[in-house]
């Protein structure tokens, strides 16, 4: 299994330790980086387009945070795909069951799938071997 590199985009704080601590437990994940809105997420990846290393191979993606939410980034994200080069798993990860929600990031083909919080280490296992 090649190594993964995975950002989290997600503005609680507290989630974005635990996640780091399951993804530091899977041998799998080469480097995690986190981000606490969208808008810091796009820049990051804007800067480092031409560097396939630093770009990300899944990101797993809040709806609620402040700046730009999930459904923001994901208009410009798309927007930016065709220069990156890179195959990059969006996966929406939320705690909102909200239907509206689920059929809002289903109408963006490029969200491989919609995942209920908290995410645990069998759940990625599984993500990271789809790649």
């Amino acid at each position: 299994m090649k190594p993964v590199n995975v950002f989290v985009v997600d503005d609680d704080d507290i989630y974005q330790f635990t996640i780091k601590v399951t993804l530091r437990s899977i041998p799998a994940v080469q480097s995690t980086n986190t981000f606490s809105d969208g808008a810091e997420a796009l820049e990051y990846i804007v800067v480092h387009q031409n560097e396939q290393d630093k770009l990300p191979d899944i990101i797993f993606l809040d709806i609620n945070m402040p700046v730009m939410d999930g459904f923001q980034f994901m208009e410009e994200f798309v927007e930016l795909l065709p220069s990156l080069q890179k195959s990059i798993k969006v996966y929406m990860v939320s705690s909102s069951m909200d239907p509206k929600d689920i059929k809002k990031a289903k109408r963006f083909e490029e969200i491989s799938d919609y995942l209920i919080k908290p995410l645990n280490s069998k759940d990625i296992k599984e993500i990271i071997a789809k790649l």
